[in-house]
């Protein structure tokens, strides 16, 4: 598992702007050389993304569309509530935006997406996920869902549009160091240890 948090905005720094998504913190910070200088960081709430996998091994892709974006790919993802701690998030999400339910859950990685932001991005492994109920979705959005075996994954992990960097990243370093095997086994048959695994 990677765990790539990013760095806290310091005890010191004060809250200047409050967003709907984003807090803007500044804070004086002294240099190498004894001057200081005003640093500002961008604070938002983490988010989760979601490999869901079904019995057969196949994967859910997201291809979805906002008024104010182009079609993308996506993997089941949300952001968390002030309240919730990421698995939570992450079960209502895939319950929220699929209607699947998975009594299998396993910690992916934790990422940093930007060292200007405060918020961290946690990926979960989703098995066994089985619908329950048919898709309901805000007036905003357009979802289509694809169910792909690994090879064509890989082929939208590869796509420009594929938005969940961190994971593409992680993907395609294993496969450049062959290890592509031990990450199909990572993902869709490891032995979890209850250090992995979440209950």
């Amino acid at each position: 598992m990677i765990i790539l948090k990013t760095m806290k905005i310091p005890k010191n720094a004060t809250k200047v702007f409050s967003g709907k998504t984003f807090d803007v913190y500044q804070w004086e910070q002294e240099m190498f050389d004894g001057s200081k200088k005003i640093f500002e960081k961008l604070k938002r709430n983490d988010s989760v993304d979601i490999i869901a996998i079904n019995k057969n091994n196949e994967i859910y892709i997201l291809e979805e569309e906002h008024p104010w974006r182009e079609p993308f790919f996506w993997l089941v993802w949300g952001s968390c509530e002030n309240w919730e701690k990421p698995i939570e998030t992450a079960k209502r999400e895939l319950f929220e935006e699929t209607w699947l339910q998975s009594n299998s859950w396993e910690v992916f990685g934790i990422y940093s997406r930007s060292s200007r932001i405060e918020q961290n991005s946690n990926i979960f492994i989703a098995r066994n996920c089985e619908k329950v109920w048919e898709q309901s979705l805000d007036s905003w959005e357009k979802i289509k869902f694809k169910i792909v075996n690994w090879d064509e994954f890989l082929k939208i992990v590869a796509n420009p549009k594929f938005r969940v960097q961190e994971f593409a990243l992680e993907v395609f370093r294993e496969i450049f160091l062959w290890r592509e095997k031990e990450l199909k086994n990572r993902i869709f048959w490891k032995e979890l240890t209850d250090k992995d695994s979440i209950r």
